[in-house]
């Protein structure tokens, strides 16, 4: 039975990678749709708006990155998208893709429990109104100091342990922090986290929009 959030977008060129989340998306009982390059997806959709992109980062053609703004340009920023990559994961590309509305970046070999788990929680927001009810009071989300400095360093690919280190706090209260920066944001992710904080202007974007979009835009 198909779920009712509608279908899962798949685009990898992969074809393990496709086998395996194919199988996945059908235990959950999703329906979905599988293409090997951005023009090919757009195509198979046929206006159809999917619930979850699920997106490779290393495309033939227009790599992941340009097929992420094409998605929105196509169906709304709201769109949620799963970027995954087998090459791009250091923090420079993660921020790069997030920056761009990726609401998470997934390193390959996919774990299958962690993709389901993050499909998972983004679906609901789906089925709810695409996450507005983000706990948001009044257009502000009543960060701290504190929780605003461990956004910026989570926004520039820090570890919780190097953030410790920076602040000179325990990893624990590290954690503690994230756990109350995720609850007021309204999301389940670190990942998720930081793409919130730049569609909300609560970090300032334009060192990185300037300095890593481009560079990363661009094909292999």
């Amino acid at each position: 039975m198909v779920g009712d959030c509608g279908l899962i977008l798949l685009i990898d060129h992969d074809r393990e990678t496709c086998a395996l989340v194919e199988r996945l998306i059908a235990r959950l009982g999703y329906e979905v749709r599988v293409a090997a390059s951005g023009e090919e997806a757009l195509a198979l959709l046929e206006g159809d708006r999917p619930a979850i992109a699920i997106v490779e980062v290393e495309l033939p053609g227009l790599n992941g990155l340009a097929v992420l703004q094409e998605l929105h340009a196509a169906f709304g920023s709201d769109l949620p998208v799963i970027l995954t990559t087998a090459e791009r994961d250091t923090p420079l590309d993660r921020t790069a893709g997030l920056l761009l509305g990726a609401d998470d970046y997934l390193v390959k070999p996919l774990n299958p429990a962690e993709l389901a788990a993050r499909i998972r929680r983004l679906l609901p927001e789906v089925a709810a109104g695409n996450g507005e009810g983000n706990g948001k009071r009044n257009g502000h989300f009543n960060l701290s100091p504190r929780e605003r400095e461990i956004l910026a360093l989570l926004a520039d690919g820090k570890t919780q342990r190097e953030i410790a280190a920076a602040l000179f706090i325990s990893p624990k209260t590290v954690a503690t922090h994230i756990q109350r920066l995720l609850a007021k944001l309204g999301v389940h992710s670190r990942a998720q986290a930081v793409a919130a904080a730049f569609r909300e202007g609560l970090l300032d974007e334009d060192v990185y929009a300037h300095d890593l979009t481009p560079t990363l835009l661009a094909g292999d």
